[in-house]
């Protein structure tokens, strides 16, 4: 065991808190807190430590294979998210709740129970909100905040039951005993479980919040779709793949649930006219790819997509950050010749850009395949082949639209005050983000998928043929191409940007079918409380007095004679008894005397 493990989450958190009344020297102390952090992280997955303590029941954190994959991931994507946020965001409040945000990752990825992973859960939801609403004098980045907030919490309500479930059952809350609780307990956990993962990674009907998450700074979009929350819900899903597999219908939900996403949302990017909006429905469909492969219980291959997706997702974001800052604008027509003149950021993003769209030989192409490879039913396999070609369409109409020579569309759709050059931190860790977006889908070829497979804890995981390679990185490639060449505006055009573009009024539906009749039954038990309960409170309150009144009327006042009347009666007896007392003998013996006559003449009278 080894207590240090507890500094692993709490050297952020706490650096964050004392961070955020900072004004000067924050950024500086931000990056070096996320370097040891990262020192940190790589000391623990070398080391594999555990430790435990009884704050409820008995928790404890530890460091497995597959956590070690996830903490090395989340403290680097968090140190080249922070260098980069230097050039701009100064606030200590800025990077104090960034380092909050990356403490409860750490805690969530490393917790060996529900009640230290719900900590974490809800501390990064609390810091998704303030980060989104981090411009708060902005009413709409505010409101954008709160709609993902509540909607997050909406699905995170599952993991409550989960934890209330789990104690029912009297199996206790460690996650490893979950697959082993009796039914319908399990299947009750499994649910919750599920509710809150798809929640929280953007899946289903829970995507729409991710579009309102771009209000944010590109940092926090960056570190939100990377490596943090969003990915939460995949991994804690892959981490528990084996309470799926044991249910049977949660491993089925949510393998149609991530191809479904995968597919809808790959849609839903390639009608976007805005880089953010893109990238952000990118996420959805990728995180999808990760989803389907916890319900197939293909886990080698799921955490292989999640740390490329990653690398790839987060260098997306910072170049579209370093763009946003440097020309005003993330239109995509606004940003032609992007690439040209800024040609370090544009050869980055092509980087992952072609790594988003399967193009081999980048990583996604070779860890996408191995999740569909995982995947046994040719329903959901289908599904998402079908998405990794749609990836190829959006990929490819981002990487166009940026190469494309300048026109009179350039700077067209400006947000902000432009200021022309890209800073030195915001290009810093832009190279070292694309090396691992181009090169880590090495792990899943045949020389490192053994080593890859036993570290994550899916030995049995079957390796990629070259057939199965080429099957998707053909047609991605001839995809791309056909994009790049044709004329601006004819891939998702305005026709089809209708409901896709509005990401298949999601937000929409949420409001009419949750919200308004949430809110309804609201104002009724309102009503119902104000009119009913409150009243009937008040008509007690009303009896009471008046049986007050009627109390201190007539009543009271006989009521208080008679006992006047019987007082004064008692006196006047005292005082008559008092009388025969005079201290004379011959007095008492007289009374005796009457007293001996009228008690014999009683007698006789009686006899």
């Amino acid at each position: 065991m080894s207590p240090s493990l507890w500094l692993l989450p709490a050297l952020p958190a706490a650096a964050g808190a004392l961070l955020i009344p900072v004004r000067r020297a924050a950024p500086a102390l931000s990056v070096a807190t996320a370097a040891l952090t990262l020192g940190l992280a790589g000391h623990a997955a070398a080391t594999r430590p555990s430790a435990t303590a009884r704050l409820i029941l008995g928790e404890g954190l530890a460091v497995d294979g597959l956590s070690a994959v996830m903490v090395v991931t989340v403290a680097a994507v968090g140190l080249a998210v922070l260098v980069f946020a230097a050039a701009e965001q100064r606030s200590g409040r800025f990077h104090g709740l960034m380092l909050i945000f990356l403490g409860a990752m750490l805690a969530t990825v490393t917790a060996t129970d529900l009640v230290l992973l719900l900590m974490g859960w809800e501390v990064m939801g609390a810091m998704s909100y303030a980060l989104i609403g981090y411009r708060w004098r902005d009413r709409e980045r505010v409101r954008s905040g709160a709609v993902a907030f509540v909607t997050t919490r909406a699905g995170d309500l599952g993991l409550y039951v989960a934890c209330g479930a789990a104690l029912a059952a009297g199996g206790g809350l460690a996650l490893a005993g979950l697959p082993g609780l009796p039914p319908p307990w399990r299947d009750v956990v499994a649910g919750g479980i599920v509710l809150a993962a798809l929640g929280k990674s953007a899946q289903g009907p829970f995507a729409f919040w991710l579009s309102r998450a771009m209000a944010g700074p590109s940092p926090v979009s960056a570190f939100l779709h990377a490596a943090t929350m969003v990915v939460a819900g995949a991994y804690l899903l892959l981490r528990l793949h084996a309470l799926l597999a044991a249910t049977g219908w949660a491993a089925a939900v949510a393998a149609w649930t991530g191809a479904l996403t995968a597919l809808l949302l790959g849609l839903v990017a390639l009608a976007q006219r805005d880089l953010k909006q893109l990238l952000a429905a990118s996420t959805c469909a990728q995180v999808g790819f990760m989803v389907l492969a916890a319900g197939a219980s293909a886990v080698s291959g799921g955490t292989a997509h999640l740390v490329a997706h990653a690398a790839v997702k987060s260098l997306l974001f910072l170049a579209a950050g370093a763009w946003l800052a440097a020309l005003g604008t993330k239109d995509l027509a606004g940003l032609h010749g992007a690439a040209r003149r800024f040609p370090l950021v544009g050869v980055v993003f092509g980087v992952g850009a072609a790594a988003l769209a399967g193009l081999p030989p980048l990583s996604l192409w070779v860890t996408k395949d191995a999740v569909l490879g995982g995947v046994a039913q040719p329903g959901p396999r289908v599904v998402a082949f079908a998405a990794g070609l749609v990836a190829a369409l959006y990929a490819g109409k981002a990487l166009a639209a940026v190469w494309r020579p300048a026109d009179a569309a350039t700077g067209a759709g400006s947000e902000r005050r432009a200021s022309g050059r890209v800073a030195w931190p915001e290009l810093l860790p832009l190279p070292v983000l694309a090396l691992v977006a181009a090169g880590f889908g090495i792990v899943g070829l045949p020389a490192l998928h053994g080593w890859w497979s036993r570290l994550v804890g899916d030995p049995g995981a079957p390796g990629l043929t070259a057939g199965e390679l080429a099957l998707s990185g053909v047609p991605a490639l001839a995809l791309v191409t056909a994009v790049i060449g044709v004329r601006p505006g004819t891939v998702a055009p305005s026709g089809v940007g209708g409901v896709f573009g509005r990401w298949l009024g999601l937000e929409r539906a949420a409001r009419a079918v949750v919200w308004r009749p949430l809110l309804r039954a609201a104002r009724w038990a309102a009503w119902f409380d104000e009119r009913v309960v409150h009243g009937a409170v008040e008509a007690v309150a009303r009896a009471g007095l008046r049986a007050a009144r009627l109390a201190g009327s007539p009543l009271e006042s006989g009521l208080d004679g008679l006992v006047r009347r019987t007082g004064g009666a008692v006196r006047r007896l005292g005082g008559l008894a008092r009388r025969p007392q005079t201290g004379q003998i011959h007095t008492y013996f007289a009374q005796a005397a009457v007293a001996l006559v009228v008690l014999a003449v009683v007698f006789a009278i009686v006899r």
